[in-house]
Parts: structure tokens; C-alpha cells; sequence
């Protein structure tokens, strides 16, 4: 199924979705000078009287920190930060002189006082010792770049013994050696620097500001570095001069409150920062169709794979139903080939057996005859039979006889019962059957078995002779089958098998229970002994299907089976049926 939708062409269409995204994105993120945003438009006031009064302020901006403050194609300032200090300084009536240069010299001149104020310095408690700050303008993340192909760490701690590039004089220089956390600084001058030097594979990581970096690594193709964790909260950017100019800073703070309440600062910052917000960006209008016609292809494909995981659990389940049934099938057409041969070997056996059962009475009515003739020829003088003396012929001939006539009976006995348990039934052939009767039979029938395993055989049947309704011959197979399997799991002769039958009257019921001292049997596979092909004896010819079938035939009958066992000790197999009479 997947590969059919792969071969239609679906892999290919989300593909192209994607691609799709991604490429409205860096369109959206291109930095491209826009239109100057009209105070007049936006009806503010212009202190005409204060621009006459000819007051210029110093601006320091860094000249690489796109999109907040740099140089654009043309050399002049732009960026977001730049656009917002001009419109302060003509909503509020005083000029400035934005001075581009690296960040360092920058922090330096405001402190020496050739710079009058920052436009874009964030704020610490140790800066604001000497550095009086408006309120921020915007919010500035800091992240730590890595290379994609080395490995990425998640917390501040792994930075120790590392080499991590920083911009010289920054927050985030001065952060790291606030921690002390044994890292190798190495200042750069600017953000650039450090993400070109970590892209060539010089140091291990980079922590810089994360939209900048994003900006410069796709301007100047450093492919193969990314953000990897963000170390800290985002940092307030804000205007900000030394102690003593609080007049200097009030104004900043006026004019930025003017703009933000006019809506002016707002339409600065989707120009420059809000480029995924704008409603005319392309990202804006294609990217949630694109986003929703994914997410349901992703369902598709999701639903597909789920349907088509669920079918293929549907056609193994099925599949092993029908090798059990074949299975099934082969041992019934076994048990019905060994029906016929039954039939046929007990015919052939029956023939001489009945003869014996006829004339063996007989040879001990003509012993017991002629025994007066012998005795008197005895007396006259000693006489010998098959080697043997008289006396002693004359005491065990008798049981000699006896015992021929048992055994014959008990051949008779067994090659009926093999008859009976071979004979071609319906399952609905029921009747009212004596439970002992049918445990007695299949005792018989398995007597070799038992004798071979153990010594220890003990048989209790209740008294009451409980009577069941059933197909006598599909009871006698789980019957044979659990003493099989009993015999099977005893180590030595030592071993006891115990079977009983005990009969409930305040339940009704009747039950078989059958206790062998064997091994035991795992904790974990009880409760898989009924499944069909489950056995722990495939090493020695086990199929898995003996207590499949033996279940099927107890829940056919109304009743029910169980397991208890542990390791060491043996095993206790309860059959349960419903009982119909008591005959005493």
C-alpha cells in the first residue's frame, strides 16, 4: 500500500508543500529596506519650537546586529531599532546622530562619553549600577549555535571545558563570566565573526543572539551551524545612558510610551520583527492552507498506515486459524484412517480372543474332570506333565487357566475401548454417561504409558458414580490427553500422578482433577496453554494443539478447565462439568 502512494506521486506532493513553506519563509525573512513610517500619517504632533532649539543626541548602534541595527546595502542605518530612535527623535523634537560601529567600541564611548546613549543595550542588575535604562522595546532570546553534525548538549554545565565564541563586551560575555562555569571564552567583534569561525569548525559553540544569528548565517550561507538550546530567558532591549542623564532617558521613555500608544511602534516592529504576523506576507496567506492540506495528508497517510498495521495483524490472526483448522483437519483425517485400521486389527483380534474366551472354560471343566484319573494314576506310580510333576501341575494349572481366561477378557476389554474411542462420531451424539466409566476407560487405555512413568499411580473415583451428559468419546480424548501430558512432565518413576473425581451436589458439578509431581510449568505461559500451537514440548514433537482441542471439547460440554502449577513442584489440571445424576 505505501508503495503504491509513493509510486502515485504523494511523497513528491508533500515534498513540494514543503518546500513550498520553507520558501515563503525566507522570503518573509528577507531584510529589505521598506518605506519610512509617517508620524503624519499616524497624527502626532511634531515639536516644531524644540527641533529649532537644534539639540543633537549621540547614538551609538551596533553595525551587525540585523534585524534591531546595521549597515544596509546602501551604508546607511536601518533596522528596527534605528527607524524607532528616529521616530522618538522627531515626535519628540530633538535630532540624533546614529553612530554605527561594533559593539565594543560602542559600550566604550557611552561609558567614556563620547556616545550620549544606546539604543539597543539589554539589561542586567550589574549594568544598571551605572547604566540608567527606559523601558524595553523589545525582546532579544539568546541561544547557543552549534554545528549540525556534532553532538548537542542541553544545559550550561556541558559548556565546561569547551570553546564557546561570544561578542566581545555583550550580555552574554558578561553572563559567562558571571557563572564561571570553567568554559574557554573567546570574544569576537562582531556576530558575524563568531558564526563564520564556528561554521569553519574552529570552536565548539557560539552563544549569540538567536534572530541576528538566524539573519547573518542565512545571508552569508553558514548552512551547516543551528541553535541548539536557549540558555536563558529572553533579555529586554532598551535605550540606555549613564547615571545623570535620567532628563536624557525620560525623554526616550515619553517618546517610546507616544509611539506605543499611537500604534507607531507597533507598525516598526511588524516591519521589522513581524514580518510572520503581517497579513500581507505570502507566508501569512499560504502557509496555514498549506499547514491544514498537510495535516490532513498526514492523516491520511497516518489512517493508512494503521489500517494497514491492524489488517496485517486481521491476516496473520487468520492465517493461523487456518493452519490450526488444517491442522485440525490432518488429525481428524489421522483419527479416522487409524478408525478404520482399529476396526479391521480389533475384528482379527476378536476372532481368536472369542475362541479363547469360548474354550478356555472349557480346558478347565475337562482339567477339572480328568484330575480324579490322574490322581489315582499317581498313586500306582509317579507321573509328570510338561516336564512338570503331577503336584505341581495340580496346583497351578488351575490359576495357569485363570489367568489365561483374564487376560484374554482384558484383551477383549482393551480392543473394545479402542473401538469405541476410534469410532467416527457426531459432536452432537450425547447421552447420559457414567463419569468413572469413562475415566476407568481411558486409564486402560493408557495404562502403558502410565506404568512406563511412573510407579506412583493413584486413582480415587466418587463413590456416588456421578453421570454426565456428553459425548462419551470426545471426554475420553481430554481425558487421555491430560494423562499423557502428566505422564510427560514426571522426571522419574518417583514421580505420583493422582486423578479424581469428585462429585459437588450443592454446585451441581462434577470434577476431574489431575495432579502429577513433574516440572512444573512457567507462571508466564499458563494462561497461553489453551492457544492453539502453544507448547513448551515442540523439542520432543509437540504440536500445541492437545489442550487447544481438549478446551474446545470442555467448553462444548458447558464446563471449564484451569491450570495451577509452579517450578519444582507440578501440576494441578481442574476440569469442571455440569452433573445430571447420582447413582450409588
Amino acid at each position: 500500500m505505501i508503495k503504491k502512494l509513493s509510486e502515485s506521486g504523494f511523497y513528491p506532493y508533500c515534498f513540494f508543500l514543503i518546500i513550498l513553506i520553507f520558501s515563503t519563509s525566507t522570503l518573509a525573512n528577507t531584510i529589505e529596506p521598506a518605506p519610512q513610517v509617517s508620524l503624519k500619517e499616524s497624527g502626532l504632533l511634531i515639536a516644531e519650537n524644540a527641533l529649532s532649539q537644534g539639540l543633537t543626541i549621540n547614538i551609538a548602534a551596533d553595525s551587525n546586529y540585523p534585524p534591531y541595527e546595521f549597515l544596509n546595502d546602501q551604508g546607511e542605518p536601518a533596522g528596527y531599532s534605528v527607524e524607532l530612535t528616529k521616530a522618538i527623535a522627531q515626535v519628540m523634537g530633538f535630532k540624533v546622530n546614529i553612530v554605527m560601529t561594533d559593539w565594543q567600541n560602542a559600550l566604550r564611548g557611552l561609558y567614556s562619553g563620547e556616545f550620549d546613549a544606546l539604543q539597543n543595550i539589554a539589561y542586567s542588575d550589574e549594568r544598571a549600577k551605572s547604566i540608567i535604562f527606559s523601558p524595553p522595546h523589545s525582546i532579544a532570546n539568546q541561544a547557543i549555535f552549534a554545528r549540525t553534525e556534532d553532538p548537542k548538549i542541553h544545559s550550561l554545565e556541558a559548556l565546561k571545558n569547551k570553546t564557546v565564541l561570544v561578542q566581545n563586551a555583550s550580555i552574554m560575555h558578561e553572563y559567562l563570566i558571571a557563572k564561571n562555569i570553567d568554559a574557554v571564552i573567546v570574544p569576537t567583534k562582531t556576530h558575524t565573526d563568531a558564526l563564520r569561525q564556528l561554521s569553519a569548525g574552529k570552536y565548539d559553540f557560539a552563544l549569540v543572539a538567536n534572530l541576528p544569528s538566524l539573519y547573518l548565517s542565512k545571508e552569508f550561507n553558514l548552512n551547516n551551524i543551528q541553535p541548539i538550546f536557549n540558555p536563558v530567558d529572553g533579555q529586554r532591549l532598551s535605550y540606555g545612558a549613564l547615571a545623570g542623564n535620567e532628563d536624557l532617558i525620560a525623554r526616550f521613555s515619553e517618546g517610546l510610551a507616544i509611539l506605543k500608544n499611537t500604534g507607531v511602534q507597533q507598525k516598526i516592529y511588524d516591519k521589522w520583527l513581524g514580518a510572520l504576523e503581517n497579513k500581507k506576507s505570502l507566508l501569512k496567506t499560504i502557509g496555514p492552507v498549506a499547514i491544514y492540506i498537510l495535516g490532513f495528508l498526514g492523516l491520511i497517510f497516518i489512517g493508512i498506515i494503521v489500517w494497514n498495521s491492524m489488517l496485517r495483524k486481521e491476516v496473520e490472526k487468520r492465517s493461523q486459524q487456518l493452519k490450526a483448522q488444517q491442522q485440525q483437519l490432518i488429525q481428524a483425517d489421522k483419527m479416522a484412517s487409524l478408525g478404520v485400521l482399529v476396526s479391521g486389527v480389533a475384528h482379527e483380534i476378536n476372532n481368536p480372543t472369542g475362541l479363547l474366551i469360548v474354550n478356555l472354560p472349557l480346558l478347565k471343566s475337562a482339567w477339572e474332570d480328568a484330575l480324579p484319573y490322574l490322581e489315582r494314576l499317581q498313586e500306582n506310580e509317579p507321573i509328570s506333565l510338561a516336564g512338570l510333576s503331577f503336584e505341581r501341575i495340580k496346583t497351578e494349572m488351575p490359576y495357569i487357566i485363570d489367568e489365561m481366561n483374564h487376560s484374554t477378557i482384558k484383551i477383549r476389554d482393551i480392543v473394545n475401548d479402542l473401538k469405541d474411542f476410534a469410532r467416527i462420531e457426531s459432536e452432537d451424539n450425547k447421552s447420559h454417561v457414567s463419569l468413572n466409566h469413562l475415566v476407568s476407560t481411558a486409564v486402560r487405555l493408557v495404562d502403558t504409558s502410565i506404568r512406563n512413568a511412573t510407579t506412583q499411580f493413584e486413582l480415587s473415583l466418587d463413590p456416588k458414580n456421578p453421570h454426565i451428559y456428553a459425548n462419551a468419546q470426545r471426554i475420553e480424548q481430554v481425558i487421555i490427553n491430560l494423562l499423557i501430558n502428566a505422564c510427560d512432565a514426571l522426571e522419574d518413576t518417583t514421580k505420583r500422578i493422582r486423578l479424581t473425581t469428585s462429585y459437588y451436589e450443592d454446585q451441581q458439578s462434577v470434577i476431574m482433577k489431575f495432579e502429577d509431581q513433574g516440572h512444573g510449568i512457567k507462571e508466564e505461559h499458563l494462561s497461553r496453554l489453551s492457544e492453539p500451537f502453544f507448547t513448551t514440548k515442540r523439542d520432543i514433537g509437540g504440536t500445541g494443539l492437545g489442550l487447544s482441542v481438549s478446551s474446545g471439547i470442555i467448553a462444548s460440554h458447558h464446563g471449564s478447565i484451569s491450570f495451577n502449577s509452579a517450578i519444582g513442584i507440578g501440576t494441578t489440571v481442574t476440569v469442571t462439568l455440569p452433573v445430571v445424576q447420582t447413582i450409588t
